[in-house]
């Protein structure tokens, strides 16, 4: 079967790349499998980080693409089209993950309906960071598909009353594996120069709002000087806002700052160091973050939002925290499980709970799409 992927990979950097590479590479074992690159991504103009693209201290997986399609050049759209008819597919999977790509993704899916099987993968059918636009660009979107897989209920949920016209398929995020393994704590500590007799929470990946960094700054205020947060990512926009509240609780001295975008193959170190990953998100879909921590067997506290209690089962793999709860709220709760022993017994029963691997994400996904309609 010829199956063409039309998203976003090298050498494109990300969260979405690294999902694509790594389904791309379960689909290659069994499957001809072309991918359908981005010449432009997002416009510079537009780009609050540093670089979308990777950097020479990058390891990521140059996955073999045709750059064909430019999200703000309509011209390139029936380019993409006409490319993707050529290589005669049977199925084309559409990896979508914001309203900025719906006209683009949309057009494509919509002319190639008509010839083969189209499924969109969609990590994010409503904004975490929300415009006046969205709406209509997530309606010409999504009325471009006949099917689309998500990777949580909760973004399923967001779909299903929207748009009763789609066929809808669920299956968590997959954990990832090209992260390296886990070292021990203390060469971790060593190698980010870090005391490792503290203990770290680590709040990792990209700083937008909606992740909340705010509230996790304000938690470590309420906590014993002996526990201490990692902050590890790059900033989309201004760090200012979480500067000034390290510097109203004088909390400089327990904050590690690594204001980057941390190379693949460097982020077992940060997850190795932790005793939790922290995710104190105001709203959620599933998060890739989480993945990678249940693949460090890297216990998580994360928010009871979106889809995220999907992943974490409290007491199980990490602990959730109530939506909208207060700093002290999530100060007790990490005061409570800050234990040697409470992180033990998570880490041993962390390997119960992992979702699909990448082969049976990629076997569900096609298992899915090529079922019968009228199938029980």
């Amino acid at each position: 079967m010829r199956v063409a992927f039309v998203s976003t990979f090298y050498p494109f950097r990300g969260g979405i790349a690294q999902f694509n590479a790594a389904l791309y590479r379960a689909l290659e074992q069994q499957y001809h499998v072309q991918a359908f690159n981005f010449t432009v991504q997002y416009p510079k103009a537009l780009f609050p980080g540093k670089t979308q693209l990777v950097t020479d201290d990058d390891k990521a997986d140059p996955i073999p693409s045709r750059r064909v399609i430019n999200s703000v050049n309509p011209a390139s759209y029936r380019k993409t089209v006409n490319e993707i008819l050529k290589f005669n597919p049977d199925l084309v999977i559409i990896g979508y993950w914001m309203p900025f790509m719906a006209p683009s993704l949309g057009f494509v899916a919509g002319r190639l309906r008509k010839h083969c099987k189209v499924v969109s993968i969609v990590h994010n059918a409503v904004p975490h960071e929300q415009s006046k636009l969205d709406r209509s660009l997530s309606n010409y979107f999504f009325k471009k598909n006949d099917a689309v897989m998500t990777l949580s209920e909760s973004v399923k949920n967001d779909l299903v009353h929207q748009y009763p016209h789609l066929r809808i398929e669920t299956v968590l995020h997959p954990t990832y594996n090209h992260f390296g393994r886990p070292i021990s704590r203390e060469q971790a500590c060593f190698e980010l120069e870090l005391d490792s007799s503290r203990s770290y929470l680590l709040f990792f990946g990209l700083i937008r709002d909606y992740k909340g960094l705010d509230v996790l700054i304000e938690t470590l205020a309420c906590l014993p000087e002996d526990i201490e947060l990692i902050i590890a990512g790059e900033t989309y926009g201004s760090f200012e806002k979480y500067a000034e509240l390290i510097a109203r609780f004088k909390l400089k001295a327990r904050i590690h700052h690594f204001d980057q975008y941390i190379p693949d193959q460097e982020v077992h170190r940060y997850f190795s160091a932790a005793d939790y990953c922290v995710l104190p998100y105001k709203s959620a879909t599933q998060s890739g973050i989480t993945a990678i921590s249940l693949e460090m067997n890297t216990p998580v506290i994360a928010t009871d939002v979106g889809g995220l209690s999907e992943f974490i089962h409290d007491g199980k793999n990490g602990f959730l925290v109530p939506a909208d709860a207060p700093p002290k709220v999530w100060a007790d709760k990490i005061q409570a499980v800050m234990n040697l022993e409470t992180r033990d017994k998570l880490q041993q029963t962390m390997k119960e709970s992992l979702p699909p691997n990448w082969k049976e994400f990629a076997d569900q996904l096609i298992s899915f799409i090529f079922t019968p309609l009228n199938t029980p």
